[in-house]
């Protein structure tokens, strides 16, 4: 068993069918210790000339009715408590990914995918083990232990305290074994967090190993990860085996001083056969309680370790939260105004990513976002989508300040096409129609000739059933642009923003794709960053930023005849296509 604030409510909430199966269990440890009392009887009976076939039949079905019971127990207690420690896992696990799901980006900048998997795995498996075989062992071993020495000391006190001091000894060395254990596996677990990490992140960038042809490379380092974790797990089993080396050790000794006294006072006094036979029966019984408890102080051990690291987890703050005064939820028309908007990211506070940025959006317009790379165009739209806090009176939708609405209330009026074009291991329709819980083929396709990626999808062998596989690795670049932007289109949100996402389409397809967009998005707000000027230059407004600052607003037209900066990268670009032919 382990206790702590994200699992002390499971012990409430099942602790009827937790009980119940404990009572089996203390049931069938109670009748079990019966048996060798019929055995020591019989015999006895049977040594004095005694035994009738009366005696031996009310005997033997004494044994039968034991049996039975024992048997239903141990069905019982597997359900209840084996059960219980699965529905403990399950509802454990949700409650870390509805978790993972409220933790803010900067969270997830510091912590890799393959570690948090450890947390899915492993470390669940290992709380599994603590609260169903935990929790049998540890009531098993000292309900059925007390049980089985109190009879032991009636039949005979001095051979009890013979064989129970060895026990207590072994007890306090498996103790200190115990600590150094906990210690081996939590740097176990360690080690195979970073042999995780490091394996998801080769998997995920294997294209770029094999460019590079660094397969040999990545080879020695994945095989320095896999010793070290191979090391560190003969370390913990060393431990492990250890301590059984000792319990063993023990209980062996203890076994022989008990033949010998026992048959030594067998001999000398009016202690019977059947008394010893009982009494080396219940010894023998001991050894279980002996041995589970030794489990138990192992797989606690395992447990506790696990739970440290996923209290860290789940005590990860989230960042990113409802205020208190939220408002109710808001249909918003699509209009956006910074209000002198200064940002920093949480993990680098004196560093300023947008400064003092003013500037409003109407319900209906297609704005264009432009700057260098790292002027803060991302961080601009980042801002809308609620991934981190901004100071109140800031930034607003419509007339609503952003910081009053709730985070979701926000989000659902956005569609959002990111920059990496993520998409999930499943078909092209149901990545088309994410924003719906299920999507009609007929209206996916209609998104998809929006974006111009129709065509492509009707040449795979399954068409809009092909599975695309994992972060969409099947397709090009452009094919997951497109669809990532018929993925956005299909939400039919009041605001659309296209994080630099027609960057891998040849200006042909751009060309239609803006096209479409202007089609479709009429009285829509729709914000588009790039770095092609061809892809913004026929919007409403474009809004120019360099190195965090809001240089200017204005028409293409506009920023052309009195924008130096906005001059120079028309010029660049020129210059590119003139190159280019």
């Amino acid at each position: 068993m382990i206790f702590g604030k994200h699992i002390n409510k499971y012990y409430i909430k099942y602790a009827i069918p937790l009980l119940l199966g404990i009572a089996a269990l203390l049931y069938v440890d109670y009748v079990q210790v019966e048996i060798p009392r019929i055995f020591a009887d019989i015999i006895d009976k049977l040594r004095s000339s005694s035994l009738t076939e009366n005696n031996l039949n009310e005997s033997l079905m004494r044994l039968v009715w034991i049996v039975l019971i024992m048997g239903v127990g141990r069905v019982l207690w597997r359900i209840f408590v084996f059960g219980t420690a699965r529905f403990v896992e399950h509802d454990l696990r949700m409650s870390m990914f509805l978790h993972a799901e409220q933790l803010g980006v900067d969270f997830y900048k510091e912590h890799k995918v393959g570690g948090l998997m450890t947390h899915f795995i492993n470390d669940l498996e290992a709380i599994r083990q603590a609260f169903g075989p935990g929790t049998l062992m540890l009531f098993d071993s000292l309900f059925l232990g007390t049980i089985v020495i109190i009879r032991m000391t009636q039949l005979s006190a001095e051979m009890t305290l013979i064989a129970v001091i060895p026990m207590v000894f072994m007890g306090v060395v498996a103790m200190f074994i115990i600590k150094k254990m906990r210690l081996k596996y939590k740097l176990r677990q360690d080690a195979f967090e970073h042999m995780t990490d490091f394996t998801q992140e080769s998997f995920s960038g294997m294209n770029v190993i094999r460019a590079f042809v660094k397969e040999a490379k990545e080879s020695l380092f994945f095989a320095e990860k896999n010793d070290d974790f191979y090391k560190k797990h003969v370390e913990f089993v060393k431990v492990m085996i250890l301590i059984n080396i000792v319990i063993t050790i023990f209980i062996n000794i203890t076994i022989l001083t008990i033949i010998a006294y026992g048959a030594w006072i067998a001999i000398t006094s009016d202690f019977t056969p059947g008394q010893l036979t009982e009494y080396f029966t219940l010894f023998t019984t001991l050894i279980w309680p002996v041995m589970a408890l030794s489990q138990f102080a192992s797989i606690r051990s395992q447990g506790v370790a696990s739970y440290k690291r996923i209290k860290t987890f789940m005590d990860a703050k989230v960042t990113v939260l409802d205020s208190k005064d939220v408002l109710p939820p808001q249909a918003l028309k699509g209009g956006i105004r910074f209000n002198h908007l200064n940002f920093s990211y949480p993990d680098a506070p004196e560093q300023k990513i947008l400064k003092d940025i003013s500037v409003s959006i109407e319900p209906g317009e297609m704005v264009g976002v432009l700057g260098r790379t790292g002027s803060g165009k991302s961080t601009f739209v980042d801002l809308l989508l609620r991934l981190y806090n901004v100071e109140e009176n800031a930034l607003y939708l419509d007339d609503h300040d952003i910081m009053k609405l709730s985070i979701k209330n926000v989000r659902d009026q956005i569609a959002y096409v990111p920059q990496d074009n993520f998409l999930f291991s499943d078909t092209i329709l149901n990545n088309i129609g994410f924003s719906e819980a299920q999507m009609s083929e007929e209206k996916a396709v209609y998104y998809a000739k929006l974006s111009d990626v129709h065509d492509n999808i009707v040449d795979f062998t399954h068409g809009y059933q092909t599975e695309i596989g994992e972060r969409g690795v099947t397709l090009s670049g452009g094919q997951k642009q497109r669809i990532s932007i018929a993925r956005a289109l299909a939400k039919d949100a009041p605001i659309l923003i296209l994080d630099d996402s027609v960057s891998a389409v040849d200006t042909k397809t751009e060309e239609a794709i803006i096209k479409h967009l202007e089609e479709i998005r009429q009285n829509k707000t729709t914000i588009v960053i790039a770095h092609r000027i061809s892809t913004i230059k026929k919007m409403d407004k474009i809004i120019l930023l360099d190195q965090g600052q809001l240089l200017d607003v204005g028409s293409h037209d506009e920023l052309l005849s009195r924008n130096t900066v906005y001059q120079e990268m028309v010029r660049k670009q020129e210059l590119e296509h003139m190159v280019e032919g």
